[in-house]
């Protein structure tokens, strides 16, 4: 029986970084490698092709990091305070409470 391969999709998929990267968030991926049971994704940034890097293409399972796809800044906003949720309807303590 054949090993199911990681990742089978992984060139050409597209994705956003929850924090800039070299100063971007949409990134593609290129090219893979792979390195023993390690598979490696080359990303470039969608609008600057001369930005590009290698990385464990296992990272970008990680939600808090990558999001599939390219998404909107008000998607990724709309997904940290899921996330992340604040604790707006709570009041800060003033000096003269503490």
């Amino acid at each position: 029986m054949t090993k199911k391969p990681k990742f089978p999709y992984l060139v050409g998929s597209k994705w956003t970084a929850t924090k800039k990267v070299d100063g971007w968030r949409h990134f593609q991926v290129v090219n893979r490698k792979n390195q023993g049971k390690w598979v490696y994704a080359e990303m470039v940034a969608a609008c600057d092709p001369n930005v590009r890097f290698w990385m464990n293409a296992k990272l970008l399972q990680d939600g808090f990091q990558w999001q599939a796809g390219w998404q909107s800044l008000q998607e990724i906003e709309a997904v940290e305070s899921k996330l992340f949720p604040t604790l707006e309807s709570e009041t800060p303590l003033d000096a003269s409470q503490a």
